[in-house]
């Protein structure tokens, strides 16, 4: 983990947490948090949790060149730039964007996010309403739920916009 920014009386600000999943709602999620983390003055932590392997087997396939599976580790922080890069392009007037510190965890997603927050002090929690398996029928994913239910700092759920249907 990087150094996290440094207040005048030397007292490091309390960074606003991220957690992303590559989906659309995690994008929408990072856009908010750009957009508030100024009127805040602090950082963003952007966190993927790399799914522990027996909760979530599969979920990061992408074989190298050689036809070998890699390791999930590897694949999540290349799937986390890449990420990274499209929120980046598409947004290039937030400036909090070009600045963030990225984290990348291994484990049970809600455990993991809850144990970051208190780690490093986090003042919130923004996240998707949804994830990767997130089914539309359901106003709040179950991740995002628990969350919200066991964080100990204010839990913000952003949720994508739909394109609007011509006609």
């Amino acid at each position: 983990m990087t150094n996290r920014k440094q207040s005048s009386a030397g007292e490091r600000k309390r960074p606003v947490l991220v957690p992303v999943d590559f989906s659309e709602h995690s994008r929408a999620a990072l856009r908010w948090a750009a957009e508030a983390a100024p009127c805040f003055d602090a950082p963003i932590i952007a966190l993927h949790v790399v799914h522990d392997p027996e909760a979530g087997p599969g979920f990061y396939t992408r074989p190298e060149r050689n036809g070998f599976l890699r390791r999930m580790e590897d694949a999540g922080g290349e799937l986390m730039e890449e990420f990274l890069d499209r929120v980046r392009r598409e947004n290039p007037d937030l400036s909090a964007l070009r600045n963030l510190e990225t984290l990348l965890v291994v484990g049970l997603p809600t455990t993991r996010i809850l144990e970051v927050a208190e780690k490093t002090g986090a003042q919130m929690i923004v996240m998707g309403s949804q994830g990767r398996t997130g089914l539309s029928r359901f106003l709040l994913g179950s991740k995002a739920q628990r969350v919200v239910q066991l964080a100990p700092v204010p839990v913000t759920i952003v949720k994508a916009r739909r394109a609007r249907k011509k006609g």
